[in-house]
C-alpha cells in the first residue's frame, strides 16, 4: 500500500492527527474533482465542434488541448509558490475564480467568431483549474492516514470521472447537437453552456471562501531550491504523468472522430459523443472499484494490471473494425481508471517536506496532455486516425516500466 510520510503529518496541526474528522472537508473538495473533471472534458466536444465550426486540419483542432494543457507546464511551479504564500483554501479559491473568469470569456469568443480567442479563453479557464490541482491533490492526500492515501485520492478522483461522465451527454445536447445551419448559430451554441458554467465556479468559489477547512501545515520555506530533484521515484513518476496525461487525453480527443467519419463510420457527432461518456464513465467506475481494491493489494501491482489490459485493447482496436474496434477503445476507459491518482501517490510516496514542491513538479508534467495529442494530430493527418494509436501503446508501455520498477526509492 502507498504511503505518504510527510512533514505535515508529524506536526500537530497536520492531517493525521489522532480525533479529527476530515469527512466534511473531503466531501467538500470532491466538488472541485468533479467541476475540473467536467470542465477538462467539455475540450472533448469543443475539438470536433470547433473542427467543423472553422474548417480545421485534426492537428489545427488539437491545439484546443496544447492550449489547455500547456497551461500546466507554464502554471504548475508558480501555482506551487502562489499556494505557499497564500495556503490551501485561498488558492482554491483564487483558481475556482480565475476558471470562472476563462468561462465567461467564451461568451465574447464565439461573438467574434474567433478560434485564437477561443484558445485564450481556454488558457485562462485551465490556469484557475491547475491551481485548484496543485492545492486539491496534495490536500486530499493529506486528509487521514499516510496507508490510505492512495485509496483516498482514488475514491475523490473518482468523482473527476463523474464530471467528465457528465460531461459529453451536457456537451452533446447544447453544442453538438445545435441546429444551427450558420457559422454564427453554432459559435453561439457554446455561450450559454460556458456561462452557467462560470456561475457554478463562481459559486462554489464564494462557498470554498466562507467555510472553515482543516488547516495543513506549510513548511514550504524549509527546502532549499531545487532539491526535489534528487528523487529519481519522482522524475520517473512525473514522466509517468506526462505518457499517461497524455495518451488518455489523445484518446479521449479522437473519439468523435473516429468513431465518426475519420474512422469507423458508425456515429455522428452527437451520438459518437455518448460514447466519449461511457468512456469517462469507465474510468469513474474504475476509480470506485480500484480505491477498494487498493485496500488490499498494492498500488504499483494494480497500475501494471491495468497497463498490460490497455495496451491490449488499444492493439484489438487498432486491429478490427466496426463495434469490436469500437468497444475496446471504450473500455480503454475503466483501465485509465486508477492511473493518474496511482502515480500520483506513488511519485510523492517518501518526500516528506518537499511533497508540495514535488505535486508541483507532477502537475508540470500534465504538459503531456499539450504535446502528446498535437503529436497524435500530426500522424493522424499523414498516417490516418486509426495508426495514429500506435503512440499511446508507447505510453502505457512506460507506465507499465513504471509500475513495476520506476517507482522504487533509489
Amino acid at each position: 500500500m502507498v504511503s505518504i510520510s510527510t512533514n505535515v503529518g508529524n506536526s500537530s496541526s497536520g492531517a493525521q492527527a489522532p480525533g479529527m474528522n476530515y469527512r466534511g472537508a473531503l466531501a467538500l473538495l470532491t466538488s472541485l474533482f468533479f467541476m475540473w473533471g467536467f470542465l477538462t472534458c467539455m475540450n472533448d466536444i469543443l475539438i470536433p465542434h470547433l473542427k467543423g465550426l472553422f474548417d480545421l486540419t485534426i492537428t489545427q483542432a488539437m491545439l484546443v488541448q496544447f492550449t489547455f494543457f500547456g497551461a500546466y507546464f507554464l502554471m504548475s511551479l508558480p501555482a506551487g509558490w502562489i499556494i505557499g504564500k497564500i495556503g490551501y483554501k485561498m488558492g482554491i479559491v483564487t483558481g475556482l475564480s480565475i476558471a470562472a473568469i476563462g468561462a465567461v470569456l467564451f461568451f465574447p469568443a464565439a461573438a467574434l467568431l474567433s478560434y485564437g480567442f477561443f484558445l485564450f479563453a481556454l488558457f485562462i479557464l485551465a490556469v484557475g483549474i491547475v491551481i485548484l490541482q496543485v492545492a486539491a491533490n496534495p490536500f486530499v492526500a493529506e486528509l487521514g492516514t499516510p496507508e490510505t492515501a492512495s485509496s483516498r485520492l482514488n475514491l475523490t478522483q473518482g468523482f473527476n470521472s463523474l464530471g467528465t461522465t457528465v460531461a459529453p451527454i451536457f456537451g452533446a445536447y447544447l453544442i453538438l447537437d445545435n441546429t444551427g445551419v450558420d457559422i454564427a448559430s453554432k459559435a453561439e451554441a457554446v455561450q450559454m453552456p460556458y456561462l452557467g458554467l462560470a456561475i457554478a465556479l463562481a459559486v462554489i468559489a464564494v462557498i470554498f471562501a466562507l467555510v472553515k477547512l482543516p488547516k495543513i501545515q506549510d513548511v514550504e520555506e524549509e527546502k532549499a531550491a531545487g532539491s526535489v530533484w534528487r528523487f529519481r521515484h519522482l522524475i520517473l513518476g512525473a514522466l509517468a504523468i506526462f505518457t499517461y496525461v497524455g495518451a488518455e487525453v489523445s484518446i479521449g480527443s479522437a473519439l468523435v472522430m473516429y468513431f465518426g467519419d475519420e474512422g469507423l463510420h458508425l456515429f455522428g457527432e452527437a451520438e459518437a459523443a455518448n460514447y466519449v461518456s461511457v468512456f469517462w464513465g469507465g474510468a469513474m467506475i474504475g476509480r470506485f472499484i480500484g480505491s477498494a481494491i487498493m485496500q488490499k493489494v498494492s498500488a504499483s501491482k494494480v497500475l501494471a494490471f491495468n497497463s498490460v489490459m490497455v495496451v491490449v485493447l488499444v492493439v484489438v482496436s487498432m486491429l478490427t473494425n466496426g463495434y469490436v474496434a469500437m468497444w475496446s477503445l471504450v473500455l480503454v476507459g475503466l483501465f485509465n481508471s486508477i492511473m493518474f491518482p496511482t502515480i500520483f501517490t506513488l511519485a510523492i510516496d517518501g518526500l516528506g517536506k518537499y511533497t508540495s514542491q514535488g505535486s508541483g513538479v507532477l502537475c508540470l508534467a500534465i504538459v503531456g496532455g499539450a504535446i502528446i495529442p498535437m503529436i497524435m494530430g500530426v500522424l493522424a493527418d499523414n498516417f490516418g486516425l486509426r495508426n495514429s494509436f500506435a503512440l499511446t501503446i508507447i505510453c502505457y508501455g512506460y507506465i507499465l516500466f513504471y509500475a513495476l520498477k520506476g517507482h522504487k526509492h533509489a
